[in-house]
């Protein structure tokens, strides 16, 4: 069987409190970074900007986020050995995100939740905690 290419996506990381901001889908229990894939011919900061406007409704200038690391592992819901790659981003906003139509709740989670984490976020959470930035 021929390999599926890698899924190439961007997320943001809102972090308040030391904890940061994690979506569910509906009628699903796993927690994931608000982003998604990259569409072609935009930036990772641009489908980072633009996710986070139709996730958790908050305008984001792509030009002011911050990439913070990029998270290779294996991708939730995929055939084995399928990867994700998913470039983080920080975002700065005092405005008050909420959940769209696509996501069913927002969670500001620590390392504490890390079991209800995909890999790819997983890996976030604990460079996060590692760069002292979340619980």
């Amino acid at each position: 069987m021929p390999q599926l290419p890698d899924l190439r996506v961007a997320a943001i990381a809102l972090v308040r409190d030391r904890r940061v901001l994690m979506v569910t889908a509906r009628d699903r229990e796993v927690y994931y970074m608000p982003g998604g894939k990259i569409d072609a011919g935009e930036t990772a900061a641009e489908a980072a900007a633009r996710e986070a406007l139709e996730e958790v409704a908050l305008v984001l200038d792509p030009a002011e986020l911050v990439e913070l690391f990029e998270v290779v592992a294996a991708a939730h819901g995929e055939p084995d050995g399928r990867l994700v790659r998913m470039r983080v981003f920080r975002a700065e906003t005092d405005a008050a995100p909420f959940a769209s139509a696509e996501v069913g709740s927002l969670h500001w989670v620590t390392t504490a939740d890390v079991d209800r984490c995909p890999p790819a976020g997983a890996e976030v959470l604990e460079r996060l905690s590692a760069a002292g930035l979340i619980d």
